[in-house]
């Protein structure tokens, strides 16, 4: 299974929350399951950061490079598709890193890590 990583279960997952879930954790050791961390959800981290709302270590770039590559994630852009896509997409959550990772899952074939509970109205395959 392709899953898409949302930024908060990329963090919890990197720093072993325990508000991470039993079967997210399950699909993300799971060798099987490829799986994708969006240019959004990087955007996201360094606008939370840069504003004050998202506290992260001063090497929080090179430690996500790292990561990325200890757990085999592989990246993925934001292309012209999934902006598109953002437009056939009812307004049922208007934060729009959320709205560009449902459109990138949807666009891609992909399943949605994610604990958010607007998600599942965009009939998106979640894994939480």
């Amino acid at each position: 299974m392709k899953i898409l990583l949302d930024t908060h279960a990329f963090l919890w997952l990197i720093t072993d929350n325990k508000k991470l879930s039993h079967k997210a954790r399950e699909e993300f050791l799971n060798e099987e399951n490829r799986l994708f961390f969006s240019a959004a959800s990087l955007w996201e981290m360094a606008i939370k950061t840069s504003l004050g709302k998202l506290e992260l270590t001063p090497d929080w770039p090179d430690s996500i490079r790292e990561e990325l590559a200890i757990n085999s994630v592989k990246w993925l852009p934001i292309e012209m598709e999934h902006c598109f896509r953002i437009r056939s997409l009812p307004f049922h959550h208007r934060d729009p890193f959320d709205r560009i990772l449902i459109a990138q899952a949807l666009c891609e074939n992909m399943a949605l890590m994610s604990c958010d509970s607007h998600f599942s109205s965009y009939h998106v395959d979640l894994v939480w």
